[in-house]
């Protein structure tokens, strides 16, 4: 427990600090006051729940009583006065919800603005029905974002992407995927995310050839893709990966046999081509060496369920998984029953085996960061319909808003969404300056959590009509639980990946 604590306080000082990096910036004079306001609420809350934790168990983080003394009570207790909330929450009626300047510059803005549109215009109406119906994402939707290049992000120019050939680009990633969440995380919000993975997996290992061969038809979205890792004995686990991927010879030529399940692989329906995560190398040690990628080729498909024979041998059947939430991609069980691949198909081939696991660990990091830029979409998609609903429902003759109960709901959710998007930004910064690993899974540790907070936090402002079907918030709250499971279970990355670097 001590571990997981001290990894959740790690996350929370770490967007704090985003939080007062950003008011800091220079802003216009209507604007930094808000600003400042915004993130030292959020810095009160993160202190007050970092010493809570800690005060209980001093000794077993090597505290003593008397390291409680410094100035950061003085500090918990003025930003926390529920005078200062219901001021805040006042600042964001007048505002009408408008949040603080996001000091991203002129070309992320235009990204920013543009994807924000395309989510309005494309998005929003279709996503309830969506969701309601368990649809899958329609054409409409992808084709517009085939339009924009959005498939191609994470591919350089060169291949036929947006990302440029000299640079990382993870923060126009964010600003897309956020924008995008805010429309719809089911519908829209996690689209990206497959292409980023495999794009990088193949930039990291793949030969000339097929980086010549798969990246121009990523960055297209022709053919969409799927990520196969999770087995269902494995979970997060990674290095322990079980499918078998076997080399045989078919017809005087080396292919691959895979034999084996795999489960919560998103979107594997409609894929053309699925990165698969397969053992190769079954006695390897340690285990994780052992591990190989595969992009497997397939028809799409936009049934529930489907079944594929290799022209090589073998079959590859598919199953959607029923889910509460995050529905229009679908995840499926899938099965491959002796199904045969070329020997093109391995990521590398002869060079990349064994090397599966090192290829799916860089694209995994720009995967959690994603994960937070969409749970700061969900936030600010459920924030927004809680303002909404909070000044047009009238309570004893009075709007919602104007109880100082609502105000001090809305300073919170507002200031912990200001400090997960600056986090998010500065984290994707970082990460294009080559670092970022840790940070990556940080973010996604705290963001996730507060999209289940702020969610809730939105149907308790719409009451019993927060519970009801057909208003959005009920599909915001069933959504945000799966940020904290996907991409890295939240104890998972707080006890294995963050604990594991904060402690060696």
């Amino acid at each position: 427990m001590e571990v997981y604590d001290l990894a959740l306080s790690t996350a929370e000082l770490h967007a704090a600090h985003a939080a007062l990096d950003y008011a800091d910036h220079p802003a216009p004079s209507d604007e930094a006051p808000f600003k400042r306001s915004l993130a030292n609420l959020f810095t009160a809350d993160a202190l007050a729940a970092v010493r809570g934790r800690l005060q209980t168990r001093p000794s077993a983080f090597g505290l003593r009583p008397g390291d409680f003394d410094g100035g950061s009570r003085q500090f918990i207790e003025e930003h926390l006065a529920p005078s200062n909330l219901v001021a805040i929450g006042e600042t964001i009626r007048r505002r009408q919800g408008r949040p603080p300047v996001d000091h991203l510059g002129d070309e992320k803005a235009l990204i920013r603005d543009t994807f924000r549109q395309f989510a309005a215009d494309r998005v929003v109406p279709l996503a309830e029905d969506i969701h309601r119906r368990d649809q899958m994402i329609p054409d409409v939707i992808i084709d517009g974002l085939r339009e924009l290049g959005c498939f191609g992000l994470s591919v350089p120019a060169r291949y036929g992407g947006l990302k440029p050939d000299d640079h990382e680009d993870s923060l126009g990633m964010v600003v897309v995927t956020e924008e995008l969440s805010l429309g719809s995380l089911g519908a829209a919000g996690s689209l990206i995310t497959r292409p980023e993975i495999m794009a990088r997996a193949v930039l990291d290992g793949g030969t000339d050839a097929q980086k010549a061969r798969w990246l121009p038809g990523i960055a297209a979205g022709e053919p969409l893709v799927a990520i196969s890792v999770t087995e269902p004995g494995t979970g997060s686990d990674v290095a322990t990966v079980a499918l078998r991927a076997s080399p045989i010879e078919v017809d005087g030529q080396w292919a691959w046999t895979l034999n084996g399940g795999k489960t919560w692989c998103t979107f594997a329906g409609r894929a053309g081509a699925i990165l698969v995560l397969a053992r190769t190398e079954p006695d390897a040690s340690p285990p994780h060496r052992g591990l190989s990628l595969f992009v497997v080729e397939k028809p799409p498909s936009r049934a529930q369920s489907f079944s594929v024979d290799s022209p090589m041998g073998g079959r590859l059947t598919g199953r959607a998984i029923p889910t509460i939430g995050y529905r229009g991609m679908h995840s499926f069980e899938l099965f491959f029953d002796g199904f045969v691949v070329p020997a093109h198909a391995l990521v590398g081939e002869a060079e990349g085996r064994g090397r599966g696991f090192y290829y799916t660990m860089s694209g995994f990091a720009g995967g959690r960061l994603q994960t937070a830029a969409r749970a700061c979409g969900l936030m600010r998609a459920a924030f927004d319909r809680a303002l909404e609903y909070a000044e047009q429902r009238l309570v004893f003759d009075r709007p919602v808003a104007d109880y100082p109960l609502t105000l001090q709901k809305l300073a919170r959710m507002a200031a912990t969404i200001t400090a997960c998007r600056q986090f998010s930004y500065a984290v994707a910064r970082t990460m294009d300056a080559g670092n970022g690993q840790l940070e990556a899974s940080l973010v996604k540790l705290i963001a996730c959590k507060a999209a289940e907070w702020i969610t809730r936090e939105a149907m308790q402002i719409h009451g019993g009509m927060g519970y009801a079907e057909e208003t959005d918030v009920s599909r915001y709250f069933v959504d945000a639980r799966v940020l904290s499971i996907f991409e890295g279970t939240e104890e998972t990355l707080a006890l294995k990946v963050v604990g594991k670097a904060l402690l060696t």
